[in-house]
């Protein structure tokens, strides 16, 4: 049953704590790690026959086999991919930077230029469920940014094949190899690279605790998007909210994962207790019910605030991956916003559309980091590097300046890398 709290009666701990068993899972990454540093393929066949139970001749997916899994999708939703990825695409398209140049100086350019990452990995879990859309919003952005080439890992089967909704999504997306390989074993091979997973400069995508920390333990060799927690949901309703469908919004998060959270924030105490009271008719419906019943259980709240403004505190408070804003006049609180991952508004927008087919991306940052951190996007397949030039007549402009910074610093020779070069050109 649903946990219901009154905002202000109760310690902030109820409100705002969520159950998150402590899982120490960092020695054994760190020996995969290690284990896949040395041995490469052999390590990571290895542990696809121990953990997926799939005995692999080779660990990359044939151009075959990618034409046959897309062959065998139903025409119907390689058509709704197709139009969710042109729906990506388009928003993706928007977040393009452009190089910059700065010459309003005599004698003095600046810029900056902005480079696709060269190669990017990407992991595509494969365990309780199959996402397709993690592969859309993944690779799209990476296509759009320009990077050369997108190697995406996801774990086989027992018969060692890869879903074949995972390798269509692919094809659509524009993902350029793929390799049957998962867990840290997957991660450690872009990481550093075997004789057949070509090392990459960038790990994006979500995974389970040892996918999550095997990234922690492979940043700095290569760069990584976030390390993503479980799923979260939280809806700010009024009084007017059908019950049912807020309920079946709750579920749409709480279905993903034993630990997920899904909160509801509202004004109204009649809505509280028939969307618990719906809660409990719906979750034996669901075809993933023993999830969603754990996740209500560890996870699920339901907070009633004085006010909606209140709610919208709580929300900020929260800061969650996803937030719905079900009221008749969502823009009036959207300014209100400071944290949340990605916001829905109105009472005609589920948090489906986002997963799927909206266009703005579904990958969010979770367990309250929406305060410091973004949505993936095309700033996560780019870098910057900044070029500076100055004419000799413009150094000697500031040089007595970079001079006196760089002693204040103690930093002689810095100061004096700029004082040579003016006194060489006094003395031609």
């Amino acid at each position: 049953m649903i946990k219901v709290y009154k905002y202000g009666e109760v310690e902030d701990s109820e409100i705002f704590g969520r159950v998150v068993p402590e899982v120490d899972v960092a020695s054994i990454v760190s020996d995969i790690i290690k284990n896949v540093r040395e041995r490469g393929d052999g390590a990571v066949l290895e542990y696809c026959e121990r953990f997926d139970k799939a005995k692999l001749s080779s660990l990359e997916v044939s151009e075959d086999e990618m034409n046959e899994a897309y062959a065998s999708v139903e025409d119907e939703f390689r058509k709704i991919m197709k139009k969710a990825s042109a729906n990506i695409y388009a928003f993706h398209e928007k977040q393009k930077r452009n190089s910059f140049v700065i010459n309003d100086n005599d004698g003095v350019v600046m810029g900056q230029k902005v480079m696709p990452i060269e190669r990017v990995g990407l992991y595509v879990p494969g365990g309780t469920a199959a996402y397709p859309s993690s592969v859309l919003m993944n690779c799209i952005p990476a296509k759009i940014a320009g990077c050369r080439e997108i190697i995406m890992v996801t774990p086989p089967s027992a018969d060692g094949r890869v879903n074949p909704v995972i390798l269509a999504a692919a094809k659509i997306a524009g993902v350029d190899r793929v390799f049957k390989a998962g867990g840290a074993q997957a991660v450690a091979a872009l990481a550093y690279g075997t004789e057949s997973i070509p090392k990459v400069d960038k790990i994006v995508g979500p995974g389970n605790a040892f996918v999550a920390e095997a990234k922690k333990q492979v940043f700095g060799a290569v760069a990584i998007d976030m390390i993503a927690g479980p799923s979260e949901i939280m809806i700010v309703a009024d009084g007017s909210c059908d019950a049912d469908v807020v309920a079946t919004d709750l579920l749409s998060q709480a279905e993903h994962d034993r630990l997920a959270s899904a909160v509801l924030v509202t004004d109204s105490e009649r809505l509280a207790k028939d969307v618990s009271e719906a809660l409990e008719r719906i979750i034996p419906t669901l075809s993933r019910s023993d999830i969603a019943r754990a996740s209500i259980d560890n996870n699920g709240k339901i907070i009633i605030s004085e006010n909606l403004d209140l709610a919208v505190e709580v929300a900020n408070r929260i800061a969650p991956e996803h937030l719905e804003i079900c009221v008749d006049n969502p823009f009036d609180y959207l300014s209100k916003i400071e944290n949340a991952g990605s916001v829905f508004l109105g009472k005609n927008c589920p948090e489906a559309l986002g997963d799927y087919f909206a266009g703005p991306n579904h990958t969010l940052p979770t367990s309250g980091t929406a305060r410091f951190s973004s949505p993936l996007s095309v700033d996560d397949f780019v870098k910057k590097t900044q070029f500076t030039y100055y004419s000799a007549e413009a150094l000697a402009k500031v040089c007595k300046d970079v001079e006196y910074f760089a002693k204040k610093e103690g930093l002689t020779a810095h100061a004096a890398s700029a004082v040579v070069r003016s006194k060489k050109e006094n003395n031609k």
